[in-house]
Formats: structure tokens, C-alpha cells, sequence
């Protein structure tokens, strides 16, 4: 009992009682500042964490968006490729129709070719019909004359 005593003694003094007091006061601040601390680690490793996931889904998101703009140009190329082959065939359609009309061409200075040459020919003859037509009439009127006289 007289532990007892003394240790109820102890436990109701006053100075035990700051001392206590001190002590608890002084363990709960620390405790309080290692959790604070402690949830501020947690705090930062959850940050840290949801930025990791988020440079993930960016990084994911970054190559789909590279693969649909290497999708894109590929279509683009596909269909350059097609419209540059349609271009070309017109270009060639066009160069037949050029060399079907310079055949053309080719034919009717043929033509006029040969209706210069007809021309000229008709000039001689022409040329010699008035000779002849003058030499008549020269020689009827001489004649004329020559009679009449």
C-alpha cells in the first residue's frame, strides 16, 4: 500500500503534473509535426505520381495523334499520287489531240500546197492564152486591114 500511496502522491503533485504536461506537450507537437510531415511526403508522392500517370496518357495520346498524322499524310500522298496520275493522263489526251491537229495542219498546207501549184499553173496558162489571144487579134486585125485596103 504504500507504493500505492506514494505513487498517488507523485501522481498529484503539481510539479509531476508540469512535468507531464511539458513532456506530453512536447511528444504530441512532435508527433504531430512527424505526421504533418509524413503526410506532406505522401502528399508530394501522390503529386508525383499523378504527374508520371499524366506524362503517360500524354505520351500515349502524343503517338496516337503521330500515328493518325502519319495516317493522314499517307492518305494525302495517296491521293496526290492519284490526282497527279489524272493530270498526267489529261496532259496526254491533250498532247494526242496537239498532234492529231499539227496533222491536220500538215494536211491543209498540203492542200494549199497544191492549190498554189494549181494556181500557178492556171497563171500560165492564162499567160500563154492571152499570148495567143493577142497574137489572133493582132494578126485578124492586120489581116482586116491588109484587106481592106
Amino acid at each position: 500500500m504504500q507504493t500505492e500511496q506514494v505513487t498517488q502522491a507523485i501522481l498529484s503533485s503539481p510539479a509531476f503534473r508540469d512535468i507531464l504536461d511539458k513532456h506530453v506537450a512536447d511528444s504530441l507537437a512532435a508527433f504531430v509535426e512527424l505526421q504533418e510531415k509524413r503526410a506532406g511526403q505522401v502528399s508530394l508522392i501522390e503529386r508525383i505520381i499523378r504527374v508520371e500517370e499524366a506524362q503517360r496518357s500524354h505520351e500515349a495520346l502524343t503517338r496516337l495523334l503521330l500515328e493518325q498524322i502519319n495516317l493522314r499524310f499517307e492518305e494525302m500522298r495517296k491521293y496526290m499520287d492519284s490526282r497527279f496520275d489524272q493530270v498526267e493522263k489529261r496532259i496526254e489526251q491533250i498532247d494526242k489531240r496537239f498532234e492529231q491537229i499539227e496533222k491536220r495542219f500538215e494536211q491543209v498546207d498540203k492542200r494549199f500546197e497544191q492549190v498554189d501549184s494549181r494556181f500557178e499553173a492556171l497563171t500560165r496558162r492564162m499567160d500563154r492564152f492571152m499570148i495567143w489571144t493577142l497574137g489572133l487579134v493582132a494578126s485578124s486585125t492586120a489581116l482586116i486591114i491588109t484587106v481592106l485596103k
